[in-house]
């Protein structure tokens, strides 16, 4: 039976949604694009972090799924902090939709004695990664949306180049250089 002839079965007080099907690609950040003036959040919740202000000069926003997650913990950050080309990136700042508390833990395991000066920073409401268009419907892994894995690099406050992975689980090169 076809939708239009089951609809007029159901009892007028009942909603139904629609979903409707889109073919235009999404949005994401892109060259040229500033740098979401939003706040995020760093070692406690009332440590307010804004990246718009920050990122006044060079620098580097890495945005990954989940803090400890395996891909994540054991070759993606890393690649970042043992980089070479680590130095001259400007401040680099590491986002995740996760709570302060959380992105600060990761941060000490990965980096103990903070040589690298890489800053982990969390998206606790996923504001920032909303804004740049990079969440991705991930409830059946990490119980809400994520961010997914990009690279953002900033000049004066806007977007130069951004890589976005395009299956949201692949560690796909190293954007410093």
């Amino acid at each position: 039976m076809s939708l239009s002839r089951t609809l007029h079965l159901l009892p007028r007080s009942t909603i139904v949604a629609r979903r409707s099907f889109s073919t235009t690609a999404p949005a994401f950040v892109k060259a040229g694009d500033p740098v979401p003036d939003i706040d995020l959040v760093e070692g406690s919740p009332g440590n307010k972090v804004n990246l718009a202000k920050e990122l006044q000069g060079n620098g580097l926003i890495v945005g990954v799924p989940a803090a400890f997650s395996p891909a994540c913990s054991a070759s993606h950050i890393p690649g970042y902090l043992n980089s070479a080309s680590l130095k001259g990136a400007g401040k680099v700042f590491v986002v995740s939709v996760n709570d302060a508390f959380v992105m600060k833990a990761w941060g000490a395991t990965l980096d103990p004695m903070n040589k690298s000066g890489i800053r982990f920073l969390g998206d606790p409401d996923a504001k920032f990664t909303e804004a740049v268009d990079l969440s991705f419907e991930s409830t059946s892994i990490f119980g809400n949306n994520r961010s997914k894995r990009y690279a953002l690099k900033v000049e004066n406050g806007k977007v130069k180049e951004a890589f976005v992975e395009p299956d949201n689980t692949g560690v796909d090169g190293e954007y410093l250089s």
